[in-house]
């Protein structure tokens, strides 16, 4: 009798392991990731998201398949954070910047003469900005945020060496705080996103553009301008962000796989080849034959006076949204350092 207890006790506790071990399967579940994105397939992001994604496949033992659709392919550049909002991509990258107001945190990052470098810039930005992201970009889960290495002014028909310099002319600025910039000084902008930006510079809509060095031959820019000046100006944040629904409906496992690759140590993964493209750049339009110029000690002052009032927009913004600009700079300024980075 006690023999028979003990293997009906036996064959039960296997049935309890062998029904946990069928839920724990049915949970992980096979995903296939839309990964969207706005520049050329070409463009070093490119390598870099499908690196990301390799990684999560692996990880998660190939229950978590990917594809990256470059260039627009499933939304313009401006609707890509809606777009991992609403399901249409699962993982998007995003520029903040080209919502004017929206993310009025993040906006930090893009105040000139502040990040010196795009790799430890990077690590900055995504180590300061998260806690910051919960609440500001709370339609999606967060998942890394990212610059690229400074960009400048690049010109058609003349130098820009000093702020008045900008008055009268037509720029497309990199995002809402150039564009602020440049009304300061008395141009116009022009706005477009990146993949346009040759034609409208080649159709005369505008005169300039503020771009990342690297970026002006991948576009097509190289054809269509000639004079670029040579200081580290600003940068543009960015980030990635994922579908919320998606990524609850994952198991515990499949979750954890998502969150192991959205850290700081992610963000430099995805911003370092890219960094390294951009600053590369100087040095090919120099070989083009291009008006690769320096400035004076007293212009660049100029040029930093000249941008004192952005800050003080970006700091309106901020206490509009319910924050506190001083302590949220300090914070920034903190990691800038920490991250070798600081201008």
């Amino acid at each position: 009798m006690k023999k028979r207890i003990a293997k009906y006790a036996y064959v039960a506790a296997l049935a309890v392991l062998v029904g946990g071990a069928s839920a724990a399967s049915a949970q992980d579940k096979t995903f296939d990731l839309k990964i969207s994105h706005w520049v050329p397939p070409s463009h070093p992001l490119q390598k870099a998201l499908e690196t990301w994604g390799a990684s999560v496949e692996k990880e998660s033992g190939g229950t978590i398949h990917y594809k990256v659709y470059p260039a627009q392919q499933l939304g313009k550049a401006f609707d890509h954070y809606d777009m991992a909002r609403d399901g249409i991509a699962d993982l998007t990258y995003i520029n903040p910047g080209y919502q004017p107001g929206r993310f009025p945190i993040i906006g930090a990052g893009e105040l000139p003469f502040l990040i010196s470098n795009g790799k430890g810039g990077s690590q900055a930005l995504d180590a300061w900005y998260r806690k910051y992201a919960e609440k500001e970009m709370k339609d999606v889960k967060f998942c890394l945020a990212f610059v690229h290495d400074p960009g400048t002014f690049h010109s058609k028909s003349k130098k820009i060496m000093a702020p008045d310099d900008i008055k009268g002319m037509k720029i497309r600025p990199a995002h809402a705080t150039m564009a602020t910039f440049v009304t300061q000084l008395g141009g116009t902008n022009v706005q477009s996103s990146a993949p346009e930006v040759r034609d409208i510079l080649e159709k005369g809509v505008a005169d300039a553009v503020t771009f990342p060095w690297g970026s002006i031959p991948l576009f097509g820019i190289d054809k269509v301008t000639k004079y670029h000046m040579e200081v580290p100006l600003y940068v543009t944040t960015f980030a990635l962000v994922f579908n919320k629904d998606k990524y609850n409906q994952m198991s515990a496992k499949q979750k954890k796989v998502i969150d192991d690759h959205c850290t700081n140590e992610w963000a430099l993964k995805v911003a370092g080849p890219w960094a390294d493209f951009e600053h590369s750049g100087i040095a090919k339009l120099k070989a083009e034959g291009h008006d690769v110029y320096t400035i004076s000690a007293d212009q660049l002052a100029q040029w930093k006076k000249a941008s004192e009032p952005l800050q003080k927009t970006w700091a309106d913004g901020v206490k509009k949204a319910g924050g506190n600009p001083d302590s949220i700079m300090s914070e920034l300024k903190a990691e800038l350092a920490k991250f070798k980075s600081a201008y």
